[in-house]
């Protein structure tokens, strides 16, 4: 009572403190203003105050202002030095300080909190001390002292001593077990972080009985520490699983949170018994007895996490998943009930899963986007998000359902949460019909400047993807994108929108001439040098190929004179690809080319004059011969360049590999060894083969954004260069491998053992031209043994292959990994097949002493540990590289060698046979067809594939897959390479 009536002292104080500040503020400001007025009035007639005396007189009072704020927003612990929190820690030892002081001891813990929390730890000799006067303050009966003690005791047990810690077990227990309500519940918490198994056994039955208290407050204390206890350790997760009728009756409980908790830990209890968790979801879904919003929203997540389950692990039916299983319907039933739950936050969750199950069709929808659409009018900006976000992604698969919703979302346009407006937009772009998006532009037009640029390429990933679904209005919506490039706007929203024109542009060829001369205006008057170049390069590639390609030309020319030197070097680019293209036009482009043949920048002059130089020796070779004015349309020949045309060759041919698989490939070349005495000319078919980077496999798989489709306009990313360690260089730096020639390629690691076995044990297969060296890494587990003359023998029963010879690894000790070898020889003549040997490690073993590594026997003894048996498929000898343009190569490969073949494959779902195709072949994807399209609808899925088999020779494949009812998938492929024998090999790699 004493500590109550000074507070209440203090705070009056605190507030004449304020009542009097806040005058005097008052009676400046006043002053102010009143010698403000005293100068109009002694200026009266004459010139009147100025501005700059007003602000003047303004920026003084601020800043008077600003000194007597400053202070009020200083943090108390913004200077702290240990030393002098530790000296003020003695107070803890002052038994009457403590009595009379009880908030000077909790600003020196929270001061003690803030060092621990800010970097400053305590030594082991300071943290004992201060820990021993903490645990002192439990003779205090003020209750915000007690909760500070509890604090620091809980935040600092993982970094003191555990001998220090488990000193204050006993007054925590005695506090777990008092009467009052406060202390017991954040004892339990804190006895939570300090405990083990043993100690979890002696304090159970209080715990338990915590669990079922009729106090809120401690009954949601001990599940809380229950399912901390339940994480730490193994062993105090088998003691909190006997727990559980005690964790059943607390979810009878009359508070929210109790319940809410006691679901928590009965869920984590079952997580690894499907049966259980479909008792606990079957009782409490039918029974209705839980009260607790939150804890409903739970038990909706855990039957939905059932629902799945069904349908990934086979059990559910096809078709509607209302029927697909009995706890599917019944799961069915329950969220659709939940749907009309009086709680917003129940009846919003159950939509949002609903919507988001597997197998879902449009008719299983309905209600829950009936609730989302009620929500869309709530005055609550949250509720309006949460349903608005939902809507837009039930929209990518089921836009014809959502489009009831067309009318709310239209509103919504015009509302103030920038956010909900953007959705509102790019979900009616998805739903709206075609008649619609005339009015639906007119409506963004005047919304996309008043949002900020981030929405705004939200915005216009929506319109490519309309553009996309109604190709019919491609003049319409990329005539509303162009409008937005001659906008304000920053980098990223010009980037987007040319990005997306030019992503229409592939998919959609109709969009080509349409674009081009939208992106020649825009260039025109574009701040932004990367865009500039980047289109500019895109007209000299695509520009060529229109019905008027001299029409660009103007466009093209502007950039040479008005533009930087970056975009001069660029347009003098395209114009020789222009002049390469069209021998029609090179007497013209060749005008203007020299005239940048004394250009101030040395990168344009040399691009003209190699354009110049190339374009030269094109018409003196080809001259072109313009038709006949009166020539029929039909007699007139194609405006196209020669085979061999020297202009062609330079400017159109693209490199067979890109630049940095030419380092790489160089630095292979230059690693093997002998590779100074080979002689002849370097060319790209004598270099060594590089399969394509982790980075390039996703990319070339299918794995992108469908908003990264014009990867040529993202800004390049700048990382630190990583250096590529060829996997071969151990090959080579033994002189016994050395000899067997150049690597082919090298496979992924094989693991032979389990991570927890005695040897780990792991291959890797190096393929040459006629031998395979399987490199062995070998670990040693064991702390008391020296591994000696270390090999692993292979049982080589096969037509293809025989061992060659071997090399042992001489030593392994503990925890060190060294390398054998075994050489394959393989048979040429004999087609590759799948060989499967059988392994065994043999080494002899030494025992040491694990202290000193000295051995302790004179003889070791011979031992054999078996292995797991390695399979060398014909994929193997296939490396991952793919083709620039896979249809010009498949034309170009021909169809002497092609072998064609079809099987039936034991798959339900055509996803798993795509992959199993492409693991099986061991070739690269291309052309994105490594991945099926979400919105492909069950159709046949046509695979492009690449690549190149051992001996340096190109493979190509084109796939069909396509699902033949419930019976599985139907594969056909077509295999073309230079050797018919290769084609059958890989086809043959199927069955």
């Amino acid at each position: 009572k004493p500590a109550c009536d000074n507070e209440r002292r203090r705070s009056q104080a605190r507030s004449a403190s304020e009542r009097l500040r806040l005058r005097d503020r008052k009676t400046d400001a006043a002053r102010v203003y009143a010698t403000m007025a005293d100068n109009e009035e002694q200026q009266d007639g004459q010139q009147p105050l100025s501005m700059q005396g007003i602000l003047r007189e303004v920026q003084d009072l601020a800043e008077k202002f600003k000194d007597e704020d400053g202070e009020m927003f200083v943090s108390p612990y913004a200077n702290l030095e240990k030393a002098a929190v530790l000296q003020e820690a003695r107070i803890f030892n002052d038994s009457q300080a403590v009595r009379e002081s009880p908030r000077k001891c909790c600003t020196v813990i929270a001061q003690l909190l803030h060092l621990q929390n800010t970097g400053q730890f305590m030594s082991g000799t300071e943290a004992t001390e201060v820990f021993f006067g903490v645990t002192k303050l439990f003779m205090s009966d003020d209750a915000s002292l007690r909760r500070m003690v509890y604090l620091f005791i809980k935040e600092v047990a993982e970094t003191c001593n555990p001998d220090d810690v488990i000193i204050v077990t006993s007054s925590l227990t005695k506090d777990m077990t008092c009467d009052v309500d406060l202390y017991r519940a954040n004892a339990l918490r804190v006895l939570a972080r300090i405990v083990d198994a043993a100690m979890l056994g002696a304090i159970e039955r209080y715990v338990k009985q915590a669990v079922v208290d009729s106090s809120g407050m401690v009954s949601s204390a001990a599940l809380v520490s229950a399912l901390h206890l339940f994480d730490a350790a193994p062993e105090n997760a088998s003691i909190v699983k006997r727990w559980i009728s005690e964790c059943t009756e607390a979810t009878s409980s009359a508070n929210d949170m109790v319940q809410f908790h006691a679901m928590q830990l009965l869920y984590q209890i079952k997580a690894h018994d499907r049966l259980g968790i479909s008792k606990i979801v079957q009782q409490f879904s039918q029974r209705n007895s839980l009260k607790s919003p939150m804890a409903i929203v739970l038990l909706i997540r855990y039957t939905t996490k059932l629902m799945h389950d069904e349908v990934t692990e086979g059990r559910a039916q096809a078709g509607s998943i209302q029927h697909a299983s009995p706890m599917c319907e019944s799961g069915y039933q329950f969220l659709e009930s939940s749907l009309r739950h009086k709680t917003e936050m129940v009846s919003y969750e159950a939509a949002k899963l609903m919507c988001g199950l597997p197998q879902v069709e449009p008719q299983d929808l309905s209600p829950a986007i009936s609730v989302l659409q009620m929500f869309l009018s709530n005055p609550k900006p949250s509720i309006r998000f949460a349903s608005m976000k939902t809507l837009a992604q039930v929209a990518h698969a089921h836009p014809r359902t959502v489009s009831k919703c067309n009318e709310d979302l239209e509103a919504l346009i015009a509302d103030s949460n920038r956010s909900i407006a953007t959705l509102a937009i790019t979900t009616l772009l998805k739903t709206g019909s075609e008649n619609s998006i005339d009015r639906l532009l007119k409506q963004i037009s005047t919304f996309l400047t008043d949002i900020a640029d981030e929405y705004k390429i939200t915005v216009v990933r929506s319109l490519q993807q309309l553009c996309l679904t109604y190709p019919s209005k491609h003049r319409v919506i990329i005539g509303f994108l162009s409008n937005f490039l001659r906008e304000e706007g920053g980098f990223e929203f010009k980037r987007s929108i040319v990005s997306g024109i030019v992503s229409l542009m592939r998919k959609v060829p109709e969009t080509t001439e349409s674009s081009l001369l939208h992106l020649c205006e825009f260039i025109e008057d574009c701040e932004f040098t990367m865009l500039s170049t980047q289109i500019l390069n895109l007209l000299g590639d695509m520009g060529p190929e229109t019905s008027a390609p001299a029409r660009y030309i103007r466009f093209v020319y502007n950039r040479v004179i008005l533009e930087n030197a970056a975009v001069r070097a660029a347009a003098v680019s395209a114009l020789a690809k222009f002049a390469a293209k069209c021998p029609s036009l090179r007497s013209s482009v060749m005008t203007l080319l020299k005239r940048s043949l004394v250009d101030e920048d040395d990168e344009t002059r040399d691009r003209a004059a190699v354009a110049v130089r190339m374009l030269e020796d094109a018409m003196e070779k080809y001259p072109y011969v313009a038709p006949p004015e009166d020539a029929e349309p039909e007699d007139i020949p194609k405006d196209e360049p020669q085979p061999d045309d020297p202009a062609s060759v330079a400017f159109l041919d693209v490199m067979p590999i890109s630049f940095d698989k030419l380092e790489r490939s160089l630095k292979a070349y230059t690693a093997s060894p002998g590779w100074e005495n080979v002689g002849g000319q370097l060319t790209f078919s004598s270099l060594p083969v590089v399969e394509d980077t982790a980075a390039e496999l996703r990319k070339e798989s299918g794995m992108v954004e469908e908003n990264e489709a014009a990867g040529a306009f993202e800004p390049p990313v700048l990382e630190e260069p990583k250096e590529k360690v060829d996997p071969a260089a151990v090959i080579y730096a033994i002189p016994e491998l050395a000899g067997l020639g150049r690597v082919f390629r090298t496979s992924p690691p094989v693991e032979l053992t389990e991570p927890e076995a005695e040897y780990v044990v792991r291959c890797i297969k190096h393929i040459c031209d006629e031998h395979v060296v399987l490199q062995f890494q070998v670990q040693n587990t064991i702390e008391d043994q020296r591994l000696d003359n270390v090999t692993v023998q292979i049982d080589a029963d096969s037509v293809v292959f025989e061992v060659a010879g071997e090399i042992a690894a001489e030593q392994i000790k503990y925890g060190d990994m060294e390398n054998c070898f075994t050489v394959l020889q393989r048979n040429v003549d004999s087609p590759l097949s799948p060989s499967t040997f059988a392994c065994e490690l043999h080494f002899s073993v030494m025992q040491v002493d694990p202290t000193t590594g000295e051995e302790e026997g004179d003889v070791g003894f011979e031992e054999e540990y078996p292995l797991e048996d390695l399979e060398v498929t014909t994929s193997d000898f296939m490396a991952k590289v793919s083709v620039p343009d896979f249809r010009r190569a498949w034309e170009t490969m021909g169809n002497a060698h092609e072998v064609m073949e079809k099987f039936a494959l034991q798959f339900k779902k055509q996803e798993e046979a795509v992959k199993a195709v492409v693991d099986f072949l061991g070739m690269q994807p291309c052309d994105g067809t490594g991945q099926i399209k979400p919105n492909a609808g069950g159709k046949p899925h046509m695979l492009h594939l690449s690549g190149v088999f051992v001996g340096g020779r190109s493979v190509l494949a084109r796939a069909q897959v396509a699902m033949q009812g419930d019976s599985g998938v139907v594969l056909k492929i077509a295999v073309r390479s230079e050797d018919e024998g290769v084609s059958r090999m890989v086809a043959d790699c199927i069955s």
